[in-house]
């Protein structure tokens, strides 16, 4: 028995169900869904998402604007409709499973918190110990192409694509793919 729990912990842990935070409410893909739905733009989400579903993100987030207004209830679904949408097509478009929007508190491998902080701080000390040392020059790379493309204006998307794909690949690289 504890050997059938141990594949499955190991099973689930390799097909990246764990390591993911772009699918978690905690995550950036959520964040910026929430911002969007704040600020009333929804430029805060497209960068998420690939060019050929715009389309689909903006009408998603035009009736999750028009609904969320009818009650609280009515709000709570229309959100989540919008998060579980950009979430969805973000997974798509980087070729992965989508398995739903995981809740607050969902564990995150410390490799991509460590990630997450290296951007803050500009800097792979949170992540240095985390990785082989081999790794290092290309993530510092890859970390600093991110850092360049950070502070784009949120209503030039393609900026905003184009941060998001380095964002992607310095995670990948970070996780060890």
């Amino acid at each position: 028995m504890i050997c059938l729990f141990v594949f499955v912990l190991v099973f689930v842990y390799s097909c990246g169900i764990l390591l993911s935070h772009c699918d978690t409410k905690d995550g950036p893909v959520v964040a910026d869904a929430i911002k969007a739905i704040g600020q009333n733009n929804v430029n805060y989400a497209l960068k998420w998402a690939q060019p050929e579903y715009e389309k689909e993100m903006t009408e998603s987030f035009a009736l999750t604007m028009k609904v969320r207004t009818l009650s609280p209830e009515a709000r709570e679904l229309a959100d989540n409709y919008f998060y579980e949408t950009l979430v969805r097509l973000h997974r798509t478009g980087e070729g992965m499973p989508y398995t739903g929007v995981k809740p607050h508190g969902t564990p995150i491998d410390e490799k991509i918190l460590a990630a997450d902080r290296s951007i803050e701080l500009g800097s792979l000390a949170p992540l240095e110990k985390l990785v082989p040392k081999d790794k290092i020059p290309e993530l510092q790379k890859r970390l600093e192409k991110v850092i360049s493309l950070k502070n784009f204006d949120v209503n030039d998307v393609k900026a905003g694509r184009d941060y998001v794909e380095a964002y992607v690949q310095y995670f990948h690289f970070a996780e060890g793919e």
